[in-house]
């Protein structure tokens, strides 16, 4: 069962990498000295913690911290995704959100790491959304400018990057969309049109793709409040079935699943073949730990059984 609680921090989106001998974990993390949890994102630093097996978790060093000023990520880091290249070098994708716009505008960028313990960021990458097709800061009813959660996967021989983005057209309450990006050597993107199209979603947050037994599948967070579609439950997770791991995806029939209090929720496939989905406790006495879901998707279930 994992579970990661820290006495002094609260602890929120997190995203796992596996090098073969341990899993690594990297979540958002703010004191508790804020008192108000609401004032943690703009304090928020990536922490890091390994495990063996998925279950037990040792706390290291924090992955990253804002950089000195000024600079997009100058007031807060966010959530992101790692990935490893043929060379063995590590990348990390990750939020960044600056003083100069009150942290209202949304960028991406990256570190790298032979190791995972020890990063580099890479003043050179710095993504940012592009406005032909999504929407900007002050173009909408939106309070502020998404462009965050990276999520770096390779298919077909290249790189891609799923974003949550909305578009810039639509019903200014639900115009959330799959924002794309697509590399050749992680080094070198290029913004590219939204993978979906608005489907009544105001945000579509740590947006992931899984290939679960031949199917793929699009999962998502979305506070109800933030949906004009029906959810048959309080959790924010929201699940989709597509043709491909780019889509397109039914978004429009994307399925409320219960994952009790948690929300964020990731899903990784461990060695042994099964899943592990997990999340951070978003309500309750137990707010800021990660905690294992018992959800699984119901094609994970035909041949594997849950670990976490």
């Amino acid at each position: 069962m994992m579970r990661l609680a820290l006495p002094d921090h609260w602890v929120w989106d997190s995203w796992m990498t596996d090098d073969g001998t341990d899993y690594h974990l990297f979540f958002l993390r703010a004191s508790r000295a804020l008192q108000d949890r609401e004032r943690r994102h703009y304090r928020a630093t990536i922490g890091h913690a390994t495990s063996p097996d998925g279950e037990q978790w040792t706390l290291t060093a924090d992955a990253l911290a804002p950089s000195d000023g000024p600079a997009f990520d100058d007031l807060a880091t966010w959530t992101g995704s790692v990935v490893r290249d043929t060379g063995g070098l590590w990348s990390m994708f990750y939020t960044g959100v600056s003083r100069a716009e009150n942290g209202l505008k949304q960028r991406i960028g990256r570190a790298t790491s032979p190791d995972l313990l020890t990063w580099t960021k890479d003043p050179d990458l710095v993504l940012e959304a592009d406005g032909r097709w999504y929407e900007r800061l002050g173009e909408g009813t939106w309070p502020d400018e998404a462009w965050r959660d990276p999520y770096v996967f390779e298919h077909a021989g290249q790189w891609h990057m799923l974003i949550t983005a909305r578009a810039n057209t639509g019903d200014p309450e639900g115009r959330a969309v799959v924002g794309h990006a697509t590399s050749d050597d992680l080094n070198h993107w290029h913004i590219q049109p939204p993978l979906s199209a608005p489907a009544g979603f105001g945000e579509m947050e740590v947006l992931q793709v899984h290939d679960v037994q031949g199917k793929p599948v699009l999962v998502f967070s979305c506070a109800p409040k933030n949906a004009r579609v029906t959810a048959e439950h309080s959790a924010g997770t929201w699940i989709a079935e597509g043709q491909s791991l780019l889509g397109p995806w039914k978004v429009t029939d994307a399925k409320n699943v219960d994952t009790a209090d948690l929300y964020a929720v990731q899903m990784r496939q461990a060695r042994d073949g099964n899943w592990m989905t997990w999340g951070f406790n978003s309500d309750g006495p137990q707010f800021g730990t990660i905690s294992s879901s018992s959800y699984l998707p119901p094609t994970a279930t035909e041949s594997s059984t849950p670990t976490t």
